[in-house]
């Protein structure tokens, strides 16, 4: 759920790209993780940022949504995976 400056719920139209950004500690290991959770989907892998201390490094997956539920069970494969450290 997103919400704008008036506090309303923003409306998305599905399918839609969607971005999330997932942080971790070793980028081969991320890359991993991200293709066990997207599986066969078509997405696009970019590195984001990384910490000034290089401990941690986020990783941008865009890839195609087709509802509501599909993004939150992403973003839950996602956050369930051991190699993931948080995501966004």
């Amino acid at each position: 759920m997103l919400l704008n400056d008036c506090k309303r719920k923003v409306e998305l139209e599905y399918p839609c790209p969607w971005v999330y950004k997932v942080i971790g500690r070793e980028e081969d290991e991320l890359r991993g993780a991200i293709a066990e959770v997207v599986q066969a989907r078509e997405c696009l892998v970019t590195v984001s940022h990384s910490s000034s201390g290089g401990r941690y490094l986020c990783l941008d997956v865009e890839l195609v949504v087709i509802s509501a539920e599909d993004r939150e069970a992403q973003y839950l494969a996602f956050k369930a995976h051991s190699t993931v450290v948080m995501v966004l």
